[in-house]
C-alpha cells in the first residue's frame, strides 16, 4: 500500500511517524524547496514534493496515480480548496485509490451555546475560515460520490501534542495565559489519538463518514493551563479576563464558539479507544517527557 499525503504538517507528519511500516511507500507536499530537501534527506523514507496550492509538479501527479491511499490537511483559502482546484482530476482519476482522509475542524459547527453536539448537529460556521471549510467538506465528499472513492473527513479539535505543542509547552516559554470567559469550554485532542483515528479508518473504510475527533471531557481553558502549571511546579498565571485580554483576531476568534463535542462515532463505529481521553492524561504525558532533566 502506497500513502500520498497533500500538506506534510503536524498531525499528517505523526501519523506517517507512528505508521510508516504500513506503507511500501509514502509521498507527501510541502510548502517550499528547503522543507522538501529535508524531507527528503531525513531518514523517514518519505519522498517529498513543493505544492504551494496551485500547479502540482508532474512528478507529484505521477506518486498520486500510484496511491493507495490519501491524507488532505491543507486548509481552503478564500477561493476555495486549492487541492481540488489544483488536482481534482488527478485525485479522481487514481487508479488505486480507494481512501481519502479530509481533516477538518470541530469549528464547522460553529456556537452552541455549549451545547453537545454530534456529526449530525446543524453546521453554524462563525468564521470565514470555518465557511470554508464546510464548503470544502461538502466538495471532497461530493468527489467521493461522483468516483466511488472512500472520502471520509475527520472534525479536529484544539490540537495538543510534543513539541511544545500544549499549554505545558506554553507554560515553559513563559507565553501562557490564564483567561477566563465564563461558560466556556474547548475540546481537545492530541495527536497521537489523530494518528489512532486515521489508521482505524485505513482499516475499516467508510465512505461520506464523518467523525469527530476528539477527547471526552470539554473543559474551561483555565482549568487546562492550572493542570499544567501544577505539573510543572511553575507559578499559576494569574487570571485575565477574555474582555482584557491581549489575543491576536485568530486565537480571540476561537472564543466565539462554545460547544461540547461527542466523538461516540469514533468510538462506536471505529473502535478507537483513546489514549489521551482527557487533557489530564495527555498534558501528564507531555510533562514525562518534557519536563525531563528540568531543575
Amino acid at each position: 500500500m502506497n500513502l500520498f499525503v497533500f500538506g506534510l504538517g503536524y498531525s499528517a507528519s505523526h501519523f506517517v511517524a507512528r505508521h510508516r511500516d504500513r506503507f511500501e511507500r509514502v509521498w507527501a507536499t510541502v510548502r517550499t524547496p528547503e522543507n522538501a530537501a529535508a524531507v527528503n534527506a531525513a531518514p523517514g523514507g518519505v519522498e517529498a514534493f513543493v505544492f504551494t496550492g496551485e500547479k502540482l509538479q508532474e512528478a507529484a501527479a505521477e506518486a498520486l496515480a500510484q496511491a493507495d491511499a490519501l491524507i488532505v490537511s491543507i486548509p481552503p483559502g478564500p477561493q476555495g480548496d486549492v487541492v481540488l482546484a489544483a488536482a481534482r482530476e488527478a485525485v479522481a482519476g487514481a487508479p488505486r485509490l480507494g481512501w481519502i482522509a479530509y481533516l477538518s475542524t470541530v469549528g464547522v459547527y460553529g456556537d452552541h451555546g455549549g451545547a453537545w453536539v454530534d456529526e449530525n448537529a446543524p453546521l453554524n460556521p462563525s468564521q470565514g475560515r470555518t465557511r470554508q471549510r464546510v464548503v470544502a467538506e461538502e466538495a471532497w465528499l461530493a468527489l467521493g460520490r461522483e468516483t466511488g472513492k472512500a472520502v471520509q473527513i475527520f472534525r479536529l479539535a484544539g490540537i495538543y501534542g510534543p513539541g511544545g505543542r500544549s499549554p505545558l509547552g506554553k507554560l515553559l516559554r513563559g507565553e501562557a495565559q490564564r483567561i477566563v470567559k465564563p461558560g466556556q469550554v474547548f475540546n481537545r485532542i492530541h495527536v497521537e489519538d489523530i494518528a489512532a483515528a486515521l489508521a482505524a479508518s485505513l482499516a475499516r473504510p467508510s465512505p461520506g463518514a464523518i467523525y469527530n475527533v476528539s477527547d471526552d471531557e470539554p473543559a474551561p481553558p483555565q482549568d487546562v493551563v492550572a493542570y499544567a502549571a501544577e505539573l510543572a511546579g511553575v507559578a499559576l498565571p494569574p487570571e485575565v479576563p477574555f474582555e482584557e485580554a491581549d489575543l491576536p483576531p485568530m486565537a480571540r476568534s476561537f472564543y466565539a464558539d462554545n460547544r461540547r463535542v461527542s466523538n461516540r462515532r469514533l468510538r462506536e463505529e471505529l473502535g478507537v479507544t483513546l489514549a489521551y481521553p482527557t487533557y489530564r492524561e495527555g498534558i501528564a504525558a507531555l510533562a514525562r517527557t518534557e519536563l525531563a532533566g528540568r531543575n
